[in-house]
């Protein structure tokens, strides 16, 4: 009976390691992409943007870290709330974005904490010039 508990007490926590690992591995490519964006946006560094093109469900966007120009795609199908009415008036426009300072490549311009999209009137300088 002795030995019957102690091998039931330590094969616990391998079967509760297993049941972990299946259920990480079992989860949505969506919950990957939502704990990416609010992984990048908690830990992440702020840089500029220009918006290049909106597209169905993307944004794509351009941006330098450290002297290298990245061009980017983001998926914003769980995020269109936080697009305004006329997604069109962002492209050519600056934004902010957030990086991960280990891989600049991963970056994200808005998440469900945080919009880098800067929805405001034109910039004025440009206005002077017109």
């Amino acid at each position: 009976m002795t030995e019957a508990l102690v091998i039931s007490a330590a094969s616990l926590p391998v079967v509760a390691g297993g049941v972990y690992i299946v259920l990480r591995i079992r989860r949505k490519p969506k919950d990957k992409e939502q704990r990416r964006r609010l992984e990048v946006n908690s830990n992440g560094r702020l840089g500029d943007a220009t918006i290049l093109e909106i597209r169905d469900d993307a944004i794509f966007y351009e941006y330098s870290v450290r002297g290298i120009t990245y061009t980017a795609a983001q998926d914003i199908s769980k995020l269109r709330e936080l697009i305004p009415g006329d997604p069109q008036r962002l492209i050519g426009r600056p934004a902010s974005l957030k990086y991960s300072s280990q891989n600049p490549a991963n970056s994200i311009l808005l998440c469900e904490e945080w919009s880098g999209l800067r929805v405001g009137p034109a910039n004025q300088a440009s206005g002077m010039l017109s």
